[in-house]
């Protein structure tokens, strides 16, 4: 659709979405690689995952890394509980520090966060399912969506844009889509099972192909696409990664490329104060 939102920094442990940034001074956005950390294997070396049984203390001493390198320090942080659902929840200041230090005291049950509010930075962890970032830069919105299969199927991008919408009196037309590096469908396949449930929300996005007999290389991010064009968002205000989490084995961690052993990635975006 476009050329390649994100860049990457002189920092080798994050990528900044400089299509975006380019044009605010206040914005941070960005998404972590593998590098620059200090785990060790299976989750070498950058993981930020506090629930993937890697040690905690390495864990925050790697995310303390990366709010040094952003000027976001980690109690300004708002991560989630993340359950592969499509439950959207705006955020404040009040909810800063949630899920910095332990998993469970994420914002529960939650896959979708915004706020309009500066100095707080949200954050999701990725091996594989599709960020999605939304800006709205005329009404100081943002947020951040973490859509695996089940999320994309669930719809959780169209319910970002629903609350946007409908909750925070944002015109679709404002509204600006990333979706970020996540595994693509020359490294993921799935079974008759999960294509049952695309067709049933978007059985005409054709985003899918058979394989192997009763097995379907899906395209995660053109059915997001797909699905955030359906709830109103201009196509020309869509832009879409070319990286994949799977292919990309120097930059990104891939729960399906290592089998369920390997750490977490980031998502982040946030207004710095004035």
């Amino acid at each position: 659709m476009n050329s390649e939102p994100f860049k990457k920094s002189h920092h080798e442990s994050f990528m900044w979405l400089s299509s975006w940034m380019d044009d605010s001074e206040k914005l941070v956005a960005g998404f972590t690689t593998k590098n620059g950390g200090v785990s060790t294997s299976p989750f070498s070396s950058f993981n930020l995952g506090l629930h993937v049984n890697d040690d905690a203390k390495t864990v925050i001493t790697n995310r303390e890394h990366l709010a040094e390198k952003l000027n976001m320090p980690l109690s300004n942080w708002v991560c989630a509980e993340q359950v592969h659902g499509n439950t959207i929840q705006k955020v404040t200041k009040t909810e800063r520090g949630k899920g910095i230090y332990e998993y469970a005291d994420g914002i529960s049950g939650t896959d979708g966060l915004y706020t309009n509010e500066s100095d707080v930075l949200l954050a999701l962890c990725y091996a594989d399912c599709v960020p999605l970032y939304f800006y709205a830069p005329s009404h100081n919105m943002i947020g951040l969506a973490h859509a695996g299969w089940k999320g994309t199927v669930k719809n959780i991008g169209g319910r970002m844009i629903d609350c946007w919408v409908n909750q925070e009196q944002i015109p679709v037309e404002d509204i600006y889509v990333t979706i970020g590096p996540s595994i693509e469908a020359c490294c993921y396949t799935v079974d008759k099972r999960v294509i049952s449930f695309v067709d049933a929300i978007a059985k005409d996005a054709n985003v899918y192909t058979e394989v192997s007999t009763g097995q379907y290389a899906l395209d995660l991010k053109q059915l997001n696409a797909y699905l955030l064009k359906n709830a109103g968002v201009l196509d020309k205000q869509i832009i879409v990664s070319s990286y994949c989490t799977s292919c990309q084995d120097e930059l990104f961690f891939s729960h399906r490329r290592d089998q369920g052993k390997t750490g977490r990635m980031f998502s982040f975006i946030g207004f710095k104060e004035d």
